[in-house]
């Protein structure tokens, strides 16, 4: 178990140096690396292009991956359900309803250009906004898997949660100015590059809470895994977990979400990769390796969105789902085998 975490580690150092050296300019690792030391490059412009764009972009993946990754971790298990996920399920759709209600009716009243320019306490309002608005989805996910036991019809409640937020943003799309739809639009498609320093002084300490969360309802999360009849026999508050996990979730989908978009199949499609390569079922060492793994790929996607020595940048979602499409197959189809045994 040790090597393995030793081998995810050196894997996501070697594809954050990477991220940061593809792009339109190439930059050589080693000039990567001086950088980041706190070296003099031999290219001065290659400071700037590091430290200014490519270096927040880098730990906006990283820390989008890691969240991601999380939470979806935490909702399967919370549902018992292997598909659910922040953006299947519905809380991502919540999470940007939270961030439409924000931006969109803001500028339809003609306060957009003040809070662009409320710096951190806007930037911040993004953050809990969505981060409601993915807790008020997920609560009624919770609320409905309380009387539903089928985990294909809860799946189709959640699709369905997500229509109808969804409709909800386009009606508020429909009142607002033409440039604010198409920012929103291109936020929707969803981009890690996006991100500022000043933002990720808000968003890194807020993903840090949220794992540090996570990795203390680790006992919590095995024990659900049981069901909740045996969690109370064993003495645990299921309410008071669910709580909690709900609250993570929610701050780690929701922030990620109010800064980078709604970033798809990442959350269902990091924790079966963690769970087939350490063959384990303990959240003491799922937590961890989902947050190293989440990363790995979301800083794997975002070098995939570059064309080496273009300007051309394909859309992020777009890129996960090529990623998270065979996954999700996988685990349906290894579902499926097992109900025929």
């Amino acid at each position: 178990m040790p090597v393995i975490f030793l081998s995810l580690t050196s894997i996501l150092i070697l594809a954050f140096l990477l991220d940061i050296a593809f792009g339109s300019v190439q930059i050589p690792i080693k000039e990567v690396i001086t950088i980041l030391l706190g070296g003099e490059s031999s290219q001065p412009t290659w400071t700037n292009i590091i430290l200014k764009f490519r270096l927040p972009k880098a730990l906006t993946a990283t820390c989008s991956g890691a969240a991601l990754g999380v939470s979806g971790l935490q909702m399967q298990t919370l549902f018992r359900n292997p598909l659910a996920g922040p953006f299947i399920l519905g809380i991502s759709s919540g999470a940007s309803l939270g961030v439409a209600l924000v931006l969109l009716t803001v500028s339809a009243t003609g306060g957009g250009l003040l809070f662009k320019n409320s710096g951190i306490l806007g930037d911040l309002s993004l953050v809990i906004a969505a981060s409601f608005g993915a807790a008020v989805v997920l609560g009624m996910v919770l609320i409905v898997s309380q009387r539903v036991s089928d985990t294909m019809t809860l799946l189709i409640l959640g699709l369905l949660f997500g229509y109808a937020t969804s409709a909800i943003v386009n009606i508020l799309l429909n009142f607002s100015d033409r440039t604010q739809i198409q920012s929103y639009l291109i936020w929707t498609f969803g981009s890690f590059s996006g991100v500022t320093w000043r933002q990720l002084t808000i968003l890194i300490p807020i993903i840090i809470f949220g794992l540090l969360i996570a990795l203390l309802l680790s006992k919590p999360l095995n024990v659900l895994i049981l069901g909740d009849t045996h969690a109370l026999t064993l003495g645990l508050t299921v309410q008071q977990a669910r709580f909690w996990i709900i609250t993570s979730a929610s701050i780690l989908a929701g922030a990620i979400t109010a800064f980078c978009g709604p970033v798809a199949f990442l959350g269902v499609a990091v924790p079966h990769l963690c769970r087939s390569l350490l063959n384990t079922l303990d959240h003491r060492v799922l937590v961890p390796a989902v947050t190293i793994m989440g990363a790995i790929l979301a800083l794997i996607a975002d070098l995939l969105t570059q064309f080496p020595g273009s300007q051309t940048v394909l859309p992020l979602n777009s890129v996960t789902a090529l990623i998270g499409t065979p996954v999700v197959t996988w685990v349906i189809l290894h579902r499926n085998s097992r109900s025929h045994l």
